[in-house]
């Protein structure tokens, strides 16, 4: 994809501040933000853009009717939902179904082979509950068309999240302020989130597809450890470095997104986990399909069977992919159990660390993997094999480089909430403050030193 990769970000963003800036009025400032969104995801999509606004259109004008309607509401909604959860399947999970009918009724029915346009899973998503929360009477249907398509096509947030919900942002949409100190606080933040993806999680990303493209005979346990490893920081670091770089932009242009990830890999459950690990999509599923399936008001067996459907379509939602649901499956399952057995995790003390650790390293093999059988083979490794070769010494010893062994402590402290720590410390908060923006300029030119030496930057969530 043309915008797939960090350079076009970075040289496209600047251009955009520059001209967004001595735009007079906060119409204009509007009008001029939906004009560059759209070229943004045109210039990637091309024609695909069309399908955003159809999208955008679809939910503006069902939620009017939504509003007016004094019967028929309902299925309005359900119309909507069908929908927009339709424009998704067709997309993104009809080769999928086929697939799966295929194998299952040993039928051949051809595959389409459907383009799948970046970010649809998001777009889709905000419009989703857009229309939903005035169903609700959570929100007025927005009479502004403009308004509408600002919120669903801004393009810091368009193509990999966070997922805003209308409610948040609604009065952002028109009356937003952007201080000299907001925008370099939006700076910092963006320099913060551009350094996690090019200098950790491009480093993580290089070992974990070396190591996940090896054979069988290729694979030693310590090998497959490092490979489950390396994963495990790059998706977070991929993210949650896009995150901080979607919450800096939108802070340069006066919006206040909330915060996606909060170090999850401190957390002490799955369940805290989860409260942790891309939020807006969290609390998304937990307000449009968790509690309207009855959340946990209906008894355990209904509550934990509530869980499991949610974690279904959260991993459903990651791809079109069993490994995806697997993956989703397998923390609803944990994630169950610890409601079972509240006890028992909270004997473990320090050790629940530990066991949150494993069980999300374990699961992310399974998400990363290309199908169930190299994850069943991966996990095997990990777990059994003990043999050690010529082929398994020499592919261990081809990832033992420099830049990642340095790399990989600095994975773990940053994915850790050190500076949380310093901050709570009273008198350290304002020289932190101060040592940050110092920082920020070498982490900016180390990113832009990478970036000029290498081509290794698409980013793991755009194609969710």
């Amino acid at each position: 994809m043309a915008f797939s990769s960090i350079p076009f970000l970075c040289a496209f963003f600047p251009v955009v501040v520059i001209l967004y800036y001595p735009t007079p009025s906060a119409k204009l400032k509007n009008c001029f933000l939906i004009l560059v969104s759209l070229l943004f995801y045109a210039y990637g999509e091309g024609i695909y853009v069309l399908l955003m606004l159809a999208c955008v259109c679809l939910n503006y004008l069902t939620a009017r009717w939504i509003e007016h309607s004094k019967k028929g509401k309902k299925i309005l909604l359900i119309l909507a939902i069908i929908l927009n959860l339709g424009v998704l399947g067709v997309y993104k999970y009809a080769g999928m179904i086929i697939v799966t009918v295929n194998r299952i009724a040993g039928s051949e029915i051809s595959v389409p082979a459907f383009h799948l346009p970046i970010g649809i899973s998001f777009f889709v998503f905000q419009a989703l509950s857009y229309v939903i929360d005035v169903y609700r009477n959570k929100v007025k249907a927005d009479k502004s068309l403009i308004r509408i398509l600002l919120y669903i096509s801004f393009f810091p947030q368009l193509i990999a999240g966070p997922i805003i919900k209308y409610h948040d942002i609604s009065t952002q949409l028109d009356k937003r302020e952007v201080s000299l100190h907001q925008s370099c606080q939006g700076i910092r933040r963006f320099i913060i989130g551009l350094s996690k993806k090019v200098l950790i999680a491009n480093t993580m990303g290089l070992t974990a597809d070396y190591v996940f493209s090896l054979q069988y005979e290729e694979l030693g346990m310590l090998l497959a450890w490092v490979g489950a490893i390396a994963y495990f920081f790059q998706i977070y670091f991929d993210f949650s470095g896009y995150s901080d770089m979607a919450i800096g932009m939108g802070r340069m242009f006066g919006f206040h997104f909330m915060e996606n990830f909060h170090y999850p890999y401190a957390a002490s459950s799955i369940q805290d986990f989860w409260r942790r690990w891309h939020i807006s999509l969290t609390g998304w599923f937990r307000e449009y399909l968790y509690i309207p399936l009855g959340g946990n008001r209906k008894g355990e067996t209904r509550t934990w069977l509530n869980r499991l459907v949610v974690f279904f379509f959260t991993g459903l939602w990651h791809g079109a992919s069993w490994t995806f649901v697997l993956w989703g499956l397998f923390h609803g399952m944990f994630l169950t159990l610890e409601t079972i057995f509240p006890k028992m995790i909270k004997r473990l003390g320090v050790l629940r660390h530990v066991y949150v650790l494993l069980i999300v390293c374990t699961g992310f093999v399974i998400f990363r993997a290309d199908s169930i059988e190299q994850a069943g083979m991966l996990l095997e490794v990990m777990f059994t094999k003990t043999a050690w070769t010529p082929a398994i010494e020499a592919a261990t010893a081809s990832i033992c480089n420099l830049l990642f062994l340095t790399m990989l402590p600095v994975a773990v402290v940053c994915s850790m909430p050190v500076l949380e720590w310093i901050k709570g410390m009273g008198r350290m908060k304002p020289l932190w403050e101060a040592v940050s923006y110092i920082i920020s300029i070498p982490l900016l030119l180390a990113c832009m030193a990478s970036l000029a030496g290498g081509t290794y930057n698409p980013f793991i969530y755009f194609r969710f």
